[in-house]
């Protein structure tokens, strides 16, 4: 009798700590010298006229995103983006813990099939006022400049936190990016 009961508890608590298969990875939490992991750019590498800054440190450690989006001469983003090597199968999700000024970020992901500068694949969020956990599900990312395959975990080659598409004053954090 009491080698079943241990034995259920062990079940049990093997059930508690994760699903088989379940594709979780901390993707950044600003550690290690996240300040070689990412690069900071603008429209401006194609004429347009946003500007702005992604400076990393504070408790918790997180990239603060901040600048002047501007939709003149053709613009309309400023981001902050890190190279990675494809997500683990099954991932079906990507989780930020992030804060902000109660406005629309986005977080593009580039791929394989994303060749050209202007392709991506994009899903959107509200920054709350405090850190809070957000998850976007892979399959709501919609792909934009033109004509792309389903997204593919293996496939994602870059993560960005995006400041994107409106004239606006940006100011959004995030202090970790992982996966479900």
């Amino acid at each position: 009798m009491l080698k079943r009961m241990v034995a259920r508890v062990i079940l049990l608590l093997a059930l508690l700590a994760g699903t088989p298969g379940r594709a979780e990875m901390l993707i950044e939490d600003f550690t290690d010298d996240p300040a070689a992991r990412w690069s900071f750019f603008t429209d401006g590498v194609m004429g347009g006229r946003s500007q702005g800054q992604a400076v990393i440190g504070g408790r918790p450690p997180h990239l603060h995103l901040t600048g002047t989006v501007s939709t003149a001469n053709n613009g309309g983003f400023i981001q902050a983006r890190q190279q990675i090597d494809g997500l683990p199968d099954g991932t079906t999700a990507l989780t930020l813990t992030a804060r902000g000024d109660g406005q629309v970020y986005y977080v593009h992901l580039r791929s394989t099939a994303t060749r050209l500068p202007w392709q991506y694949y994009q899903a959107r969020f509200t920054a709350p006022r405090d850190w809070a956990e957000i998850t976007l599900p892979l399959s709501g990312f919609t792909a934009a400049g033109g004509r792309l395959p389903p997204l593919a975990p293996a496939d994602i080659r870059s993560v960005a936190l995006v400041a994107y598409g409106r004239d606006h004053q940006a100011d959004v954090a995030v202090s970790r990016i992982g996966t479900e």
